[in-house]
């Protein structure tokens, strides 16, 4: 068995997160456009939001994964500034905090009827495998979103 030397580990650890920087930016861009079968539901998203709101919110979600990617590329074979570990602490950290009120809260701890009524028709008939509770269920496109995003915290130390 081949045991990894001090320098390959935090090469691994470099490329885990800037695939995981890369799957973020990829799914803020294009789940509510590209059709994943019944991973989304882009006729739920279009009923419920305009393409006018849906193109701000993409582009507004986006940008900063986007650049934080960018910037992770281009400082990748070398130390990373001090600025660029704060702007993926700051912008992945502000992700999962709103993952966690968005969906997490109020599936486990205070039901949000309003924003159940409102998630019905954008996620209905997308594969969840949690029950529902409180009137939400989130869906397997979330879930896995939701563990990249905390994966992608617990490897920004390695950069």
């Amino acid at each position: 068995m081949r045991t990894s030397t001090p320098s390959t580990v935090p090469r691994t650890c470099q490329l885990a997160l800037m695939a995981l920087q890369g799957f973020h930016v990829a799914f803020l861009f294009l789940h509510d456009w590209v059709p994943l079968g019944r991973l989304n539901n882009l006729e739920g998203v279009r009923r419920a939001v305009t393409r006018a709101q849906l193109l701000a919110g993409t582009l507004i979600s986006g940008t900063p994964f986007a650049l934080g990617l960018a910037f992770s590329l281009w400082f990748r074979n070398g130390p990373p500034p001090a600025w660029l570990r704060t702007w993926l602490w700051v912008s992945y950290g502000l992700l999962f905090v709103g993952e966690l009120q968005a969906w997490w809260v109020p599936y486990l701890l205070r039901p949000e009827p309003e924003r159940a009524a409102r998630y019905q028709p954008m996620f209905e008939g997308t594969i969840a495998f949690l029950p529902r509770r409180n009137g939400i269920v989130p869906n397997t496109l979330h879930v896995v979103l939701h563990l990249a995003t905390l994966a992608t915290l617990l490897l920004i130390p390695c950069l």
